[in-house]
């Protein structure tokens, strides 16, 4: 089974993070963010993994510690579940709609870290979340799993549906990028022979 555990801690948080990619969907998430928490429920629903993550950051400044920290940690335990990737599709992409909401993510799971951030969110808050702290998330993951991500809103004017969305199309990708081709096994997906 591919899976990873990820203990990490800081001045700033304390994260223990665990990864199954073999999963159904599973999420136990206790962030202290709410809406964080709703939104890596969407994501892993729609990746078909089993995530398990605790954090304790310091919220009494806000959250923005806490939010990069986890896309920090769920890159670093990606691609310490993936190993050297052989066999593995490597590229996954998605389009979902959600209400007002259609958005299209491309990933490719090649060891360098780019992140093309193209969405506009109208509100600057969503409940008590600072929005502008989905940008950190991605930027934290992307660099930790080595992995170049291309995020483009379609439609939307709704800021929650276009960050739901937005984690709903990306486990959908993860799914994709990360599951097993019967055609290339024990390969790792390259014509250089390695993913950097």
């Amino acid at each position: 089974m591919r899976e990873a555990l990820i203990t990490r801690k800081t001045n700033e948080t304390q994260i223990e993070l665990r990864l199954q990619l073999e999963g159904s969907g599973v999420c136990h998430s206790q962030t202290g963010i709410g809406f964080l928490d709703h939104m890596l429920t969407a994501m892993t629903k729609q990746s078909r993994f089993n995530l398990d993550i605790q954090c304790q950051g310091d919220l009494e400044v806000d959250a923005h510690h806490s939010v990069e920290d986890i896309g920090i940690v769920l890159g670093q335990a990606l691609s310490q579940a993936l190993g050297d990737m052989r066999g593995i599709y490597r590229y996954g992409s998605a389009a979902l709609p959600m209400d007002d909401a259609f958005l299209l993510v491309g990933l490719d799971l090649c060891g360098r870290s780019y992140l093309n951030y193209d969405i506009a969110l109208p509100a600057q808050k969503v409940g008590d979340f600072d929005t502008e702290l989905v940008k950190e998330f991605f930027l934290g993951f992307s660099r930790h799993a080595g992995a170049t991500l291309h995020i483009k809103q379609i439609a939307g004017e709704n800021t929650h549906h276009l960050i739901e969305c937005l984690f709903k199309t990306f486990g959908k990708a993860l799914r994709e990028a990360c599951a097993k081709d019967p055609l290339t096994e024990g390969e790792i997906p390259s014509t250089k022979g390695i993913l950097i």
